[in-house]
C-alpha cells in the first residue's frame, strides 16, 4: 500500500500528522495522490479523541522491520546521516519530539525516499502552517539521490 510502518512511532507526531492531513496541510498537493487518499481517510476521524486514541495505539504497537528495498553504501551512509540527519532525527534514527522530528529507523526505506522526494520537490512541506516539514523541505536540498540511497541504507541497519 505504499505506507509507512506507523507501529512505535511516536503518537504526538501521529497525532500532528493525521490532524495536518484533516486540516489540508498534508495531502493538498495534487501531484501527492497518495497523501491525497491518507487526507480523505484522517477526514473520518469525527474528533480530537479519535485523533488522539488512534494515535496512542498505534504509538503502543510493537515496531516491526519492514522489506529493504534499498541498496546503498551503509558505512557512507552512517557519516552522512550523523553530519545531516542525526541531530533532529536522533542518533539511533529515534526522532526526537522537543525538535518534532519522527522517528525514521524502522518506517520503510521506500516511504522515506518518497518522502524525502516530496520535501525536495516542494509537495510536501510548503504549507505555511507546516514548520516542521518546512524545516525537513529545506534540508531536503543537502542530499543528493546518491547520498539518500546510503544514508537510507544505514537506517535499515538500525535495530536489525
Amino acid at each position: 500500500m505504499q505506507a509507512p510502518a506507523l507501529a512505535g512511532q511516536s503518537a504526538t507526531y501521529l497525532a500532528r500528522q493525521l490532524n495536518y492531513f484533516k486540516s489540508g496541510i498534508r495531502g493538498g498537493d495534487q501531484s501527492d495522490t497518495l497523501a491525497q487518499q491518507m487526507r480523505a481517510m484522517a477526514g473520518i476521524l469525527p474528533s480530537e479523541a479519535a485523533v488522539q486514541s488512534v494515535s496512542l495505539f498505534l504509538a503502543n504497537l510493537p515496531r516491526t522491520q519492514p522489506a529493504v528495498t534499498i541498496s546503498g553504501d551503509a558505512d557512507k551512509g552512517y557519516k552522512l546521516y550523523n553530519m545531516k540527519c542525526g541531530a533532529c532525527h536522533g542518533p539511533n534514527g529515534q526522532g526526537n519530539e522537543a525538535l518534532k522530528a519522527p522517528a525514521l529507523a524502522g518506517v520503510g526505506d521506500a516511504y522515506l525516499a518518497r518522502q524525502f522526494t516530496l520535501f525536495k520537490t516542494g509537495a510536501r512541506g510548503s504549507h505555511p502552517e507546516d514548520k516542521p516539514g518546512r524545516q525537513m523541505k529545506m534540508m531536503s536540498t543537502h542530499l543528493s539521490n546518491d547520498d539518500l540511497r546510503d544514508v537510507l541504507a544505514y537506517i535499515n541497519t538500525i535495530g536489525r
